[in-house]
């Protein structure tokens, strides 16, 4: 696994040492699922859990939060929106 490649993906700027450690947490992760591919599922019977009832609760309307009040907490704000760092790159 290349860990610059998920880092980059991710966005992390990492240390040598959180290289390392990253990339060793990762192959961890990659030789526990291997060693769960190798358990025998064969004779395990599926499990579909059965409700009686729904267990969501009913979709029930709520009065709106004040857009003024929530856009006073905010960082950075232009007009009614949330202004925020850009994420993506062109």
């Amino acid at each position: 696994m290349h860990v610059e490649k998920v880092a980059h993906l991710a966005r992390l700027k990492l240390t040598h040492e959180e290289r390392e450690a990253l990339g060793k947490q990762l192959q961890n992760i990659i030789d526990f699922v291997h060693q769960l591919q190798e358990v025998n599922t064969e004779n395990v019977e599926l499990y579909i859990p059965v409700f009686s009832e729904t267990p969501m609760r009913e979709d029930e309307p709520k009065r709106d939060i004040d857009p003024s009040f929530v856009l006073k907490q905010a960082p950075n704000s232009e007009g009614s929106f949330f202004v925020v760092p850009r994420v993506i790159e062109y």
